[in-house]
């Protein structure tokens, strides 16, 4: 298969992950406590208004999904495609612990230690997929961002 040929099967494998996999998974765990008592209570001033999130991380989903698939298909060899397996399936099991951690068991203090992980877990994805497809790279910035800028609110409502 040439690189610059779209691959419908690997894309749409690729959205399942992300969007079902990830996304339905953190959903369970983020949707129904959002608008608790207890999390009004530790929910930072600067906290978008709940309607951002489901916006912004379905942005970032896509991203995300376009980022694997980009690294995917330009992985030269298995070696490549084990990285990119390896770096994005971390980053995916942190991203769903997150959810589990603040949000289904409400150890803030504790998913603040992990979303530093998770943090650095995309900047390692920027890493590896650099040298694969600059655009796999470019495209999980707004990730790495977004993620930083829940550090600092789960770092406010635990701390």
């Amino acid at each position: 298969m040439k690189a610059n040929k779209f691959n419908l099967k690997v894309f749409i494998i690729c959205l399942l992950i992300v969007f079902l996999v990830v996304g339905g998974i953190g959903t369970l765990f983020t949707s129904n406590n959002t608008n608790t008592v207890w999390y009004s209570s530790i929910k930072p001033s600067i906290t978008p208004p709940n309607w951002v999130f489901p916006i912004a991380w379905n942005l970032l989903f896509l991203l995300i999904t376009f980022s694997l698939y980009f690294a995917w298909v330009n992985s030269k060899n298995k070696e490549q495609k084990n990285k990119v397996a390896l770096i994005f399936g971390i980053n995916f099991v942190l991203n769903i612990l997150w959810s589990v951690l603040f949000f289904g068991l409400k150890v803030t203090q504790i998913a603040f230690i992990e979303i530093i992980l998770f943090w650095i877990s995309i900047l390692c994805m920027i890493l590896i997929t650099r040298n694969i497809s600059k655009k796999s790279s470019w495209l999980l910035v707004p990730y790495l961002l977004w993620v930083a800028f829940a550090s600092v609110l789960n770092y406010l409502a635990a701390f």
